[in-house]
């Protein structure tokens, strides 16, 4: 949720404002309907408004969870896991995020999977020690849970 407010901020006090400037530029070049640097900027306008209409009403039906008391017995929403690839034999840490986390993601070392991903259907609700089967399109993957924290 923090993320999300922050990028609106940007997108209101820098980005928005950036694009009226270019926006007011462009209009003194005259002949708004062969003004290319007019067009550019209107269609930058739009997506910045589009984008910020987009992220309220996405951020006033979110609702913050905190993970941290949630039991690690099994993989869960929020949680990082430990897991092994059973075809390549390699470890690899995941954090399952909701959808929206995605895009704000980038922990070094840690792949994040959306709840709703293959991947992320497949370790859910696994205790360590058992093995999920990632139904991909590639064919099937076996994940065996090593850690959960």
């Amino acid at each position: 949720m923090e993320r999300l407010q922050k990028r609106i901020s940007f997108l209101m006090n820098e980005d928005r404002p950036e694009t009226m400037k270019a926006l007011a530029i462009a209009r003194e070049f005259g002949d708004l309907s062969e003004n290319a640097e007019y067009k550019a900027a209107r269609e930058r306008q739009r997506s910045i408004d589009s984008e910020i209409d987009f992220l309220r009403k996405r951020s006033s039906r979110l609702k913050v969870i905190d993970p941290s008391e949630f039991p690690r017995d099994a993989v869960r929403f929020g949680l990082y896991c430990l897991a092994k690839d059973m075809d390549t034999e390699e470890d690899i840490w995941y954090h399952v995020v909701g959808v929206d986390e995605l895009n704000f993601h980038n922990e070094e070392g840690v792949q994040a999977v959306s709840v709703a991903s293959p991947i992320g259907r497949a370790l859910l609700g696994k205790k360590a020690g058992e093995i999920g089967m990632v139904n991909a399109p590639m064919g099937e993957r076996f994940l065996q849970i090593i850690e959960i924290k």
